[in-house]
């Protein structure tokens, strides 16, 4: 009699990945079920992975309307989806290891570090709770302010308006994007209590929990902070106040978004937009009358994203950074690569441009798809399937009515750029291998 193993998953970045696929399947399944759709029988196949796989990647980008698809059941499944994807399938699952044993083997620590981007193996049970601490206080202060906004300001029902808080909350700081209006929060457009809590908890999910820990420790000593740190900070405010100033200025007279607002409303509205591309799908502005300079801006903020070890998506700040200070050096003529006083490993080098050409191929090849087999413009076609690989969710509103082919390749694409920078650059970091010997050394002609 044959028996048959199942293959062993040795790698900590096959386990995140096992773990990512089982979520997804977990999510496709019970939103299929007929109790989940608000409507008589089950949600499709196609239907329910494309939600579940968005809501575990903490995407946004959906093919059903979500207030109206889903029941209450659906949502709070996507809701659930949405948590875990945030903390990380494999620090949730440690955190239930915590839990239940109160024991933490060193399989456990190693998927988690991998996960977490922990240094060092002593310290990632510290790091796996105060993620889940972290995460469900910047959530809850977030979910009290807009329940409060929602039930005195929109005579929202208490029971109503805590949901609303709570679920665009925990969307918000995992930078997911879903939202239980079908026009996103254009309606709140102009509401600073409404703009203002969802922006800033994106920002914070989107600068890491490495970020945020050492905050909270060192805030008041800059000069204190980590090489990680100060890279995230410096990179993360100028995209923020780069986006939201391109956004708003080339925004600012188009009749179709800014331009009937007054002169607050355009700085919020515009600021709103410049936040979200940092890898949350909210809009508050129609995302598909903007102005095409404007999609190709935002396609540039959505491919770099937000910083590692957090709940945003893209190839992220720091390694955004690195390549520049590699070419800043290459210009200026320097062995080394220096950033704030700190000179970089070279493996960081290589690593920052393993991911970077990877994600690009990614998209490019996914945009060519789009190109050659639908009708939708090039501007289109870019801006989704970047958006798809970032896990932004903003869409120019095609999404719905693609083939369910071209559905399933941005299924994968939500999949790989969730989890590809992530498991590249770990897998990367434990493959270094030692080489007795070099082979003789040749320069071939470059430029």
């Amino acid at each position: 009699m044959v028996t048959r193993r199942w293959p062993r998953l040795k790698h900590p970045a096959q386990v995140v990945v096992a773990g990512f696929a089982t979520a997804v399947a977990v999510g496709t399944g019970l939103l299929m079920l007929p109790v989940a759709k608000a409507g008589p029988g089950g949600a499709g196949v196609v239907d329910a992975l494309f939600t579940s796989t968005s809501a575990v990647c903490v995407t946004g980008l959906i093919v059903v309307d979500t207030p109206g698809y889903w029941s209450g059941f659906g949502q709070a499944v996507i809701l659930a989806l949405i948590q875990v994807g945030g903390f990380g399938i494999m620090t949730f699952a440690s955190l239930l290891v915590l839990l239940l044993s109160h024991r933490f083997g060193l399989k456990a620590r190693l998927t988690a570090a991998a996960e977490t981007k922990t240094l060092g193996l002593g310290d990632v049970r510290s790091v796996v709770t105060g993620v889940v601490k972290v995460s469900l206080l910047l959530e809850a202060v977030t979910a009290l302010v807009l329940t409060l906004r929602f039930a005195t300001a929109y005579d929202e029902p208490w029971p109503r308006a805590v949901w609303l808080g709570v679920f665009h909350a925990v969307s918000a700081f995992n930078n997911a994007g879903f939202a239980l209006y079908s026009d996103s929060l254009i309606g709140f457009a102009s509401d600073p209590w409404i703009c203002l809590p969802v922006a800033l908890a994106v920002i914070a999910g989107g600068l890491g929990f490495p970020v945020l820990f050492e905050l909270r420790r060192r805030w008041s000593r800059p000069g204190s902070w980590s090489l990680h740190t100060k890279i995230v900070l410096w990179a993360s405010g100028i995209f923020l106040v780069g986006g939201s100033a391109f956004v708003t200025v080339i925004e600012w007279s188009n009749p179709a978004t800014l331009g009937p607002m007054d002169a607050p409303g355009k700085l919020l509205a515009g600021f709103f937009q410049g936040v979200m591309p940092r890898t949350a799908g909210f809009n508050s502005v129609d995302t598909s009358q903007m102005n095409p300079a404007s999609w190709l801006g935002t396609d540039v903020l959505m491919f770099v994203g937000g910083a590692s070890a957090g709940t945003a998506g893209g190839i992220k700040v720091t390694t955004f950074a690195v390549l520049f200070f590699v070419i800043y050096a290459e210009i200026r003529g320097e062995g080394a690569v220096n950033i704030f006083h700190r000179r970089l490993h070279g493996d960081l080098q290589r690593q920052a441009l393993t991911v970077v050409l990877l994600s690009v191929a990614a998209v490019a090849v996914s945009t060519l798809a789009f190109v050659v087999f639908t009708d939708h413009s090039l501007d289109q076609s870019l801006f989704e399937t970047t958006s798809a690989f970032a896990t932004v969710g903003l869409s120019t509103g095609i999404t719905a009515g693609l083939h369910p082919g071209l559905q399933l390749l941005l299924v994968a694409l939500m999949f790989i750029g969730r989890l590809g920078p992530i498991t590249v650059a770990s897998a990367l970091a434990l493959r270094a291998r030692v080489r007795l010997y070099d082979l003789p050394e040749e320069r071939p002609v470059i430029g």
